[in-house]
């Protein structure tokens, strides 16, 4: 071989490998971009029931990449540090202030751990004291806060296990904490890598169908089923706000902890064998018990085994007790459904479900309640002659609001509201609740009236309204409508009926969502907080929401974006177009059509929108609608690729009509099923220079008991799957596309593999493709440089395909 060929192959080899893959450090993006992602977070606000005290909780904006380089193991549908023994996702509070809510500056709360990481904080049931967890590099501790001092203690060692929920609950004594701890001498954890096998890993199936869909980090052998064990057993025991542990219960796989109302019962549901290799740990067998407050066994209340079968469709339920719970209007009575279809949808019945309530100590027959004529779906507690009850049935999205008397149950039920839980449009609202004499939430009763709070959105924007619900003639009256249309103001919670106190929280495009007293009869506004908007850059960004038709009539709407100082009215400079959107099924197109979007909500730019890019000289349409409609019998992505590209070419096609852009500079992006949207009109059609695609799933047959709101599977309509998979035309892909996923991403059917397997394709079809992982990250992502460099990423890539 001569010298000048061995040098030209060289070169082409060197060519090709820099075209494979570039040895990238962490980048940062533009200044004006980086100004609004480098910012420090506002607290968040949790008050007390009276509104006495508020507790402010601060948060670092990222995690670093520090935090998510931990141990891990993943098992049973879970990810936990073995070492800590918490989730390995939990977020952290950095610090804790604590401030009287009429009063104007908030008290650092003294004594809490250095360097704190806190999490899992719930207040006392007389509200003195407050209950958290600090996890420290060995482990997690219990700490409790005097309210009235602000001061803070430390009650436990490092020794809780929080590996499945909060590892704590308060009594009724307000002086004591039930609370989750490691055995003692508890056995290590056999390493995966290095235990041999005794055999194979073998699983069976006895011929029963089911649906399940693609879960990640399940257990897959004998060492995982050992380690789970092991994780997840604990020993209860009390332990006072003084320190002191008396031991309660004996080591098992807690997975449930509940107090009775009146204190005096204690429900325990733990995890039992056989586990599953194909279904997560709430779906293994469980065991739930009522112990006194003693510690003595007073019934099994529920046994219920292995749930790897449940029919298809997504009001399809498992057979057996479901829901079970102490009612918060009784001292010491459980509720709980059992299904009247065997769970499952496909089987023609009068009723669905039936609710039934349980006295204890449990030695009488529980009593029926009411028999749903849908599929059982919450309640709300009032006292022993009124309940309101939910069902709803997925298919026709029909949500049904019941009003029962438990104390009478044969006494007919009052159906109150039958309606599309998708026409928000008609919401009636939620039922406002109060504490009561247990310290529990119950529907608020004021002289035979109920009260509604409603999102209150309408043709004409949103207007967020309280309703007084006569619970005798069953009628409405409106006593507040928020009438902002340069705010937007959310109605919390009702502080004190007579009086007409009401807590809300206001803002506005450029006012931080800041906390406040209305007074609905006076209209007087009282401030409670006053944080600053972190993103003065932008308050000059033209906002908008627009409202326009797709071709077959459909309204559609997004929230439109212009650079400062865009001139809107000689419009000659025209803006290449962002448009970011997420799709979503009805099951009617007047459901479809309704807006949820205010302009004077808070601009907040995140990695999770285009809307950075409105300092760079782009128009962005953020959250635009992309609706995908089934109606009647026909399923929703029946005509799935058809209505996705109308979807967007109404988008270009409004926003060109205003005259602001130059519609051959169109680029589409989107998050998960956004992505999987962005793959699909890259492909299919002509409308768009180049789209991002994050974190999403390509191919349907890597998913085939169902994906998004699809509950058919693969064998029911494989055209659809193979017509609706990226993955099956990437031949056709030759638009430009920028892929980016975590690479431990947790989220069913969106497993990292989807990505790589994309990106060979499109490469080895010859698409210009680049495929970015960002390292440790799961479906959101949540590193400081990560979330940068993807910033960088973008910017990057628009500037190349798609601005210049």
């Amino acid at each position: 071989m001569n010298k000048r060929l061995l040098l030209l192959l060289i070169s082409c080899f060197s060519v090709t490998i820099a075209v494979a893959q570039e040895n990238l450090t962490y980048q940062k993006p533009s200044a004006s971009i980086l100004a609004l992602a480098d910012y420090e977070r506002a607290p968040s606000v949790s008050m007390d029931s009276k509104k006495e005290y508020m507790l402010l909780s601060y948060r670092n904006t990222y995690k670093t990449l520090e935090d998510l380089n931990q141990d891990e193991i993943r098992l049973g549908g879970l990810r936990i540090n073995p070492v800590t023994n918490i989730g390995s996702a939990t977020n952290f509070i950095s610090n804790l202030k604590i401030r009287k809510v009429n009063a104007k500056t908030e008290t650092q709360i003294s004594s809490l751990p250095q360097n704190p990481r806190i999490t899992h904080i719930n207040w006392s049931p007389n509200e003195k004291k407050i209950a958290f967890t600090n996890t420290t590099a060995t482990g997690v501790e219990l700490w409790v806060i005097d309210v009235a001092s602000a001061s803070a203690k430390k009650l436990t060692d490092a020794n809780l296990n929080a590996n499945i929920g909060t590892p704590y609950n308060w009594m009724k004594d307000n002086e004591t904490l039930l609370v989750k701890m490691l055995v003692k001498n508890r056995p290590a954890l056999i390493d995966v890598k290095k235990d041999l096998p005794k055999g194979p890993t073998v699983s069976a199936s006895d011929g029963s169908k089911s649906q399940n869909r693609t879960y990640p980090d399940l257990l897959k052998n004998k060492t995982d089923e050992t380690n789970f064990e092991t994780l997840m057993t604990s020993e209860l025991y009390k332990v006072s706000i003084s320190g002191k542990a008396d031991f309660f219960k004996a080591a098992d796989l807690y997975a449930g902890e509940s107090v009775s109302s009146d204190g005096n019962y204690i429900l325990l549901t733990t995890i039992q064998k056989p586990f599953s290799y194909i279904v997560p740990y709430n779906r293994f067998p469980l065991r739930s018990v009522v112990y006194d407050a003693a510690g003595k066994e007073i019934k099994v209340v529920n046994e219920v085994p292995l749930n790897e079968v449940i029919p298809k469709g997504f009001s399809s339920v498992r057979k057996g007790k479901r829901n079970m719970s102490w009612r918060t209007d009784k001292p010491a009575t459980l509720s709980y459904v059992v299904a009247l279809d065997e769970g499952d949808q496909a089987k023609k019945a009068d009723y669905r479900d039936e609710l039934f309530s349980w006295n204890a100590p449990f030695t009488a027959e529980p009593t029926s309640l009411l028999k749903t004529q849908q599929r059982y779906a919450g309640l709300i507690w009032g006292n022993d002659n009124l309940a309101v009850v939910y069902d709803d049935w997925y298919d026709t999205r029909n949500q049904k609001t019941y009003l029962i008397n438990p104390g009478n149950p044969a006494q007919a039920p009052k159906i109150i509201s039958d309606r599309n839980s998708q026409d928000i449009y008609s919401d009636p609202g939620n039922f406002e609740t109060k504490r009561n004499e247990y310290n529990r939430y119950v529907l608020a009763i004021e002289n035979n009236n109920a009260y509604l709070i409603g999102d209150g959105f309408t043709k004409e924007g949103q207007f967020p309204f309280i309703d007084e619900f006569n619970l005798g003639t069953l009628k409405s009256k409106r006593l507040y409508t928020s009438t902002f249309k340069d705010k937007k103001e959310d109605l919390l919670s009702i502080e004190d009926f007579k009086k007409g106190e009401v807590l809300v929280q206001i803002q506005s495009k450029n006012d931080y969502p800041n906390y406040y007293f209305r007074n609905i009869k006076s209209k007087k506004l009282t401030q409670l907080t006053t944080f600053k908007n972190p993103f003065e850059s932008i308050k000059n960004v033209y906002k908008e929401v627009i409202k326009y038709k797709r071709k077959d009539g459909v309204d559609l709407s997004g929230t439109l974006y212009l650079p400062e100082g865009y001139d809107r009215t000689k419009k000659t400079e025209k803006l290449p177009l962002l448009i970011w959107a997420y799709p979503e099924e009805f099951k009617d197109k007047s459901s479809a059509g309704q807006s949820n979007k205010n302009p004077n909500e808070f601009t907040y730019p995140s990695y999770g929108s285009f809307i950075y890019w409105a300092t760079k000289g782009y128009a962005v349409l953020d959250d635009a609608s992309f609706p995908i409609i089934g109606e009647g019998t026909t399923e929703p992505n029946d005509t799935f690729m058809t209505q996705l590209i109308d979807d967007a070419a109404a988008a270009i096609d409004a926003v060109d009509k205003l005259g602001y852009i130059n519609r051959k500079k169109c680029a589409i992006g989107g998050h998960s099923y956004g992505a999987f949207m962005t793959a699909n009109l890259l492909t299919h059609s002509d409308l768009f220079a180049c789209g991002i695609a994050r974190s999403g799933a390509y191919n349907r047959t890597l998913t085939p008991f169902g994906f998004q709101s699809e509950q058919r599977n693969y064998w029911d309509v494989p055209a659809i799957y193979n017509e609706m998979s990226p993955f099956m035309t990437a031949d056709k892909m030759k638009t430009p596309m920028l892929l980016v996923h975590g690479d431990a991403d947790n989220n069913p059917g969106t497993f990292t593999l989807q990505s790589e397997r994309y990106f060979q394709a499109l490469k080895n079809l010859g698409a210009p493709v680049r495929l970015v992982l960002l390292p440790k990250e799961a479906h959101s992502y949540v590193a400081k440089e990560n979330i940068l460099h993807l910033l960088w990423e973008q910017d990057q890539f628009l500037e190349k395909y798609l601005k210049n």
